[in-house]
């Protein structure tokens, strides 16, 4: 990880803004034992995430362009259910839920679990996680009142 410092706050003291000094110096936050023998070194090391699509891929582009439509599908979701509530909806909230939450989940286990053997284990909780709560949702609509009723006794209270 590497800090943005503004030179001026280092070098000067004083009561003026640091928002118009505009040189910066970026410095490791942390540093290894073995990086600390380099004094001229002034950025640390940025760990960037393998690229599981491949490069070049297609595929790469048009997952972001799915997850972005299903973003602006979930916004025109929300107000017609208040409009139209029924099992097509709550179903169709069901689904779009899970599988927002399981490609935000899975954004996260791509930019911090590293080590193959625990990608492997993270990737496999998150399909456990991303089914038994689609199964649950599911459970919750055919026997119970269903998503879009509950959300409106909840509002009703």
């Amino acid at each position: 990880m590497a800090a943005l410092v503004r030179l001026g706050s280092v070098c000067q003291r004083g009561v003026a803004p640091l928002l118009f000094r505009s040189s910066y110096l970026v410095r490791p936050l942390a540093a290894r034992k073995k990086d600390q023998d380099y004094p001229y070194l002034f950025t640390a090391k940025i760990h960037a995430s393998p690229s599981y699509y491949g490069a070049g891929s297609k595929a790469a582009s048009l997952h972001w362009t799915g997850e972005r439509v299903l973003s602006v599908i979930l916004l025109s979701l929300g107000p017609m259910a208040y409009f139209y509530p029924g099992p097509v909806m709550d179903y169709s909230l069901a689904a779009a839920l899970t599988l927002h939450g399981h490609w935000g989940l899975g954004q996260v286990v791509t930019d911090y679990v590293h080590g193959d053997s625990k990608v492997k284990l993270a990737r496999a909780g998150l399909f456990f996680l991303s089914t038994v709560t689609f199964a649950g949702l599911c459970y919750f609509n055919y026997h119970d009142v269903g998503i879009c009723k509950a959300v409106a006794l909840l509002w009703s209270k």
